[in-house]
């Protein structure tokens, strides 16, 4: 993108808006002096909720989940002097409330429907472009809770590097279930059960492919699992809260991310409104040294870890924050960069 100066990184904010009004915000990060500028604005869907950037690197793509009864995917095309989004194509996902996407090597558009428990699978063409749907598969059952696993709730999908798989995180099920992915077909290769009541919200695999963590939204906890790549297998090593000992109110634990440098992991509570930093251990993966930090704002639905930064999506209190981060211990602290959006969700990194 030619508009993109040298000493800022660029991304994308959604959010929960309707229609009518701004909903997706291109915004840059001035990498020096950690403050924050809006470029600009789109408006013409409903709660682009979660976003992702891929595609071609001369032909960059956005993808957007609107988060709504009538789930649908839209894809953007990305203006390369400007940023600026020209709709592409929008798709139904036959399922409700879709609130996350993942790109697989193979080429397809991995989309995670909430309410419904759905997990789709999407074709996309020799540019990016989404061309129709590849696989849809429902979830079914319930969980513990009855007030938030009555049924399904499929919140996360989440390829492996070489693509042969596909992690899911079911909230409602308490499982994580994984697929192969067989030319965009999904088919359920195993289940890895987790305690009564965890409701598993998103996951990850370290850099070094032999780990993984979910982050666990029900008891705000991260569990910790070895992975086999070959075989698509995880076991679970530990369970960890992302919560203070002391603290006894409601929160509900979101999202999760390393370091540039895989020594840190962070993960973010909505209620105690932090982030949370644990240093990995490098021989066994495990967490340790737990530090919070204020995220500036309320509801810390989403982040992004940028250089030394980290960018907060505070979803109550309508703010974008900036986090500095000291490379050499993971130490987070308040900076005053700030933007104000309606209720982001999703920050999505343009890559450099």
């Amino acid at each position: 993108m030619s508009i993109f100066n040298q000493n800022e990184q660029y991304f994308y904010v959604g959010g929960y808006s309707s229609a009518q009004e701004p909903g997706i915000h291109l915004c840059a990060l001035n990498i020096d002096s950690g403050r924050l500028r809006l470029v600009h604005s789109t408006s013409g869907i409903e709660n682009p909720s979660f976003l992702i950037v891929g595609g071609r690197p001369n032909e960059p793509q956005l993808f957007a989940a609107m988060e709504c009864e009538e789930g649908k995917v839209a894809a953007y095309g990305i203006e390369p002097s400007d940023g600026r989004l020209t709709l592409l194509r929008t798709e139904r996902t036959d399922g409700a409330g879709p609130c996350h996407l993942s790109l697989s090597p193979s080429g397809h558009l991995l989309v995670a429907n909430y309410s419904s428990g759905h997990v789709n699978s999407f074709e996309l063409d020799e540019q990016g472009s989404l061309v129709g749907k590849a696989a849809t598969i429902q979830h079914v059952g319930s969980g513990f809770r009855q007030d938030r696993q009555q049924s399904a709730h499929a919140h996360h999908v989440l390829p492996s590097k070489d693509g042969k798989y596909a992690f899911v995180s079911d909230l409602g099920l308490d499982q994580v279930i994984v697929y192969r992915l067989e030319g965009g077909k999904l088919i359920t290769h195993r289940e890895v059960d987790l305690p009564p009541g965890t409701g598993p919200r998103h996951f990850t695999i370290h850099p070094t492919n032999t780990i993984a963590y979910g982050i666990n939204e029900l008891n705000n906890t991260i569990t910790v699992y070895a992975y086999n790549p070959t075989h698509g297998i995880l076991e679970v090593l530990q369970h960890v809260s992302t919560l203070p000992e002391d603290f006894a109110e409601e929160s509900y634990a979101a999202d999760i991310h390393f370091s540039p440098d895989g020594k840190y992991l962070y993960a973010s509570n909505r209620g105690h409104d932090s982030i949370v930093r644990f240093k990995l251990d490098e021989s066994t993966g495990g967490l340790s040294e737990p530090e919070w930090t204020g995220a500036g704002g309320k509801w810390p639905r989403n982040f992004a870890v940028i250089h030394d930064y980290v960018i907060v999506a505070n979803q109550f209190s309508n703010s974008i924050i900036v986090l500095r981060r000291d490379p050499a211990t993971g130490s987070l602290s308040l900076t005053d960069g700030q933007l104000e959006v309606k209720e982001p969700s999703c920050v999505a990194v343009v890559p450099r």
